[in-house]
Order: C-alpha cells, then sequence, then structure tokens
C-alpha cells in the first residue's frame, strides 16, 4: 500500500468517525456497537499514522518503504504521546 491509498484510508475512517460522533452528540446512536466501532476506528486510524511514519523512516534511512508494516494495536496504542 502506497501513501496515497493510505491517506485515502485515513480519510475514509476520519469521515466516519465523525459521522458515529456526530450522530452520537445529536442523541441518534447511543449503543455499545457504535462506542466498540469507534474504538475500532481510532485504533485503526492510529495503525494507519504509524505506518505512514515507519514509510518515511523507511525512505530516510534509504530503505524501500514497501517493506514498512503498521505496528499491531496493542504495540501503536502503548505509544506514549
Amino acid at each position: 500500500m502506497d501513501d496515497k491509498a493510505i491517506f485515502a484510508r485515513i480519510d475514509s475512517l476520519v469521515a466516519e468517525e465523525h459521522e458515529l460522533r456526530s450522530r452520537r452528540s445529536s442523541g441518534q446512536i447511543d449503543s455499545d456497537a457504535e462506542t466498540d466501532r469507534l474504538t475500532e476506528l481510532e485504533e485503526t486510524l492510529d495503525q494507519c499514522w504509524d505506518l505512514l511514519r515507519r514509510r518515511r523512516a523507511a525512505r530516510g534511512a534509504g530503505e524501500d518503504p514497501d517493506e514498512a508494516r503498521a505496528g499491531s494495536s496493542t504495540q501503536v496504542e502503548g505509544y506514549l504521546q
């Protein structure tokens, strides 16, 4: 997956996240399924951003960015902010 495809995926995930948050704040939804989906979206977004950082680092080190892989959800969520 190249950077352009990763950014397209991020855009799609962010749009879904905003839609769910908007519907939840307006009282249209309030279920565990939507809460679980928001958590899943946040984790997937973090993995996408992690993959972009790893690809950038690989390029900077003269390596093939296509060899970069995102960290697991557990690893990415454990990063210090």
